[in-house]
């Protein structure tokens, strides 16, 4: 048996940061450095006083989740139209899915799982393919 790997997080340790989008602060999970880079996970929230915006894109991966803590959150995807969630939905986003998101609550708290941890991000031109 190994411990290698092993992380425990924390809410009374949490600090959130800035990171991929301007308007959501980010709270990494410690998963990306015990996987060695191979999966990473974070809790995002709105960041106060930040403007939503957000353009159709895709992220290349290789699995993504992403399961709604707290609030709401309305995305259009590629073949599926427009998905909203809340607190409780969870959403399998598949390997390169166009989409954008419409919109989201004040208070929007969501749980993201993603491998690999460094995968990229492309703005295309449309949710449609």
């Amino acid at each position: 048996m190994t411990t290698k790997g092993f992380v425990a997080s924390h809410a009374k340790d949490a600090t959130f940061e800035r990171g991929l989008r301007s308007f959501y602060e980010y709270r990494d999970l410690g998963i990306k450095q015990a996987t060695e880079g191979r999966v990473d996970a974070h809790v995002i929230r709105a960041a106060a006083g930040k403007a939503f915006s957000s353009q159709p894109h895709l992220h290349k991966t290789s699995f993504q989740l992403v399961y709604i803590l707290k609030g709401w959150i309305e995305f259009e995807y590629e073949g599926q139209g427009v998905v909203r969630l809340e607190a409780g939905s969870c959403v399998h986003q598949p390997p390169s899915i166009r989409h954008r998101e419409l919109g989201h609550s004040d208070d929007i708290e969501m749980l993201e799982v993603v491998l690999p941890a460094g995968f990229t991000t492309e703005e295309v031109e449309s949710v449609q393919g």
